[in-house]
């Protein structure tokens, strides 16, 4: 695996899916057999995955199944839950107490844990011990929206890992700077990206939006720019991605990357996964669509909305398997619906590229 790498892979059998990445990327061939292994899911609240806020517990279990069966014993699960919610009940609600006690692996609850002040870009972040010195940490971020940065996904995640009054410090900066200069003080060793069912807006979820994927690489800041227009957002639109580049943390050159598809996507859109993905659902024409590249196309209507634009959309947009073959005419999305007037062609295609198409035609 190089680390430009960005692997994918399309789904609804989580399990499956991250030992599939893990074992085409080869992870295991750079931990130390007898390394320290920290798992940092996203337990922001204590609410459930399903809703789109939280780490899906099947991709934790995935991933100590498969470091187990190669000989790593020395795995915590660590996490700080945001400030005002209990990290103790965030791991009961969401599944990761029966975690473990069935695979004997200790939960460590960072908002107990001793810190460190470390200084990075300028900044002294309060940063936690326990994470800060495991000789692995894999971080396990949802790919969903925030009502403050737009988004949250590799970069944001690491968030937990600081102590309570840094990340009310946080708040009082905007969040940006601080969490590129948080990344530089310890990044990840490795992101896999729940992008199963993200919420669509907010941190703490209630907007979920199935995209059944799930994301693999090393590098947290090309993972979060290739996340942004993912979502339908310009990199630039989230600047604590820039802000950690310049830093030194990664690279935001995704033209640059190696996108690792290791399948297709067969799996059905769910039409009514929210209030507002409903909402925006009566701008789509969908026929026998797979769920990445509705999901694509929810995210884009959404940036639209997000820019005062949607209204702008004269007829719908046509989506899926069933318009292969057709010239229904229009705007379409997915290469299935090619036989469009005007299509962004992609299986799955970017809600970037989607934006872009629907401002050319419409705006």
């Amino acid at each position: 695996m190089q680390i430009e790498d960005i692997y994918v892979i399309y789904g609804k059998k989580p399990k499956s899916m991250v030992k599939e990445l893990l074992e085409k990327s080869d992870i295991i061939s750079e931990i130390p057999q007898r390394a320290t292994i920290g798992l940092k899911p996203n337990l922001v609240v204590s609410k459930g995955a399903e809703t789109g806020a939280t780490t899906s517990p099947e991709i934790v279990e995935a991933i100590i199944e498969y470091l187990q069966e190669h000989g790593y014993d020395k795995i915590t699960i660590m996490e700080s839950s945001w400030v005002g919610d209990d990290t103790s009940r965030a791991f009961r609600v969401c599944g990761y107490e029966d975690i473990s006690r069935k695979y004997h692996v200790p939960l460590k609850d960072l908002k107990r844990d001793s810190s460190t002040v470390h200084k990075a870009g300028g900044l002294g972040i309060e940063y936690c011990d326990t994470p800060y010195h495991v000789d692995y940490l894999i971080n396990l971020p949802v790919l969903k929206g925030h009502c403050q940065t737009g988004m949250t996904c590799a970069l944001k995640n690491m968030k937990g890992c600081i102590t309570d009054r840094e990340k009310r410090k946080f708040h009082t900066m905007g969040l940006h700077k601080p969490i590129a200069c948080l990344n530089k003080v310890r990044c990840a060793d490795l992101v896999l990206v729940d992008g199963l069912r993200g919420d669509l807006d907010f941190e703490e979820g209630g907007n979920p939006v199935e995209m059944n994927r799930i994301l693999l690489a090393k590098d947290s800041v090309l993972v979060d720019a290739y996340v942004a227009q993912l979502m339908g957002y310009e990199i630039s639109e989230i600047p604590y991605i820039a802000m950690a580049a310049e830093l030194g943390v990664g690279s935001m050159e995704v033209e640059k990357a190696h996108i690792v598809e290791l399948n297709t996507d067969h799996t059905g859109a769910k039409l009514t996964s929210s209030r507002r993905a409903r909402a925006l659902a009566k701008y789509i024409d969908e026929n026998d669509a797979c769920s990445a590249c509705y999901g694509s196309l929810i995210h884009a209507l959404a940036r639209m909305e997000d820019r005062g634009m949607l209204r702008s959309i004269q007829g719908k947009i046509h989506i899926g398997q069933g318009f292969r073959g057709q010239q229904p005419g229009g705007i379409g999305v997915g290469v299935c619906a090619k036989g469009c007037d005007k299509c962004v062609m992609g299986c799955p295609p970017k809600a970037i590229d989607i934006v872009k198409m629907l401002e050319d035609q419409f705006i």
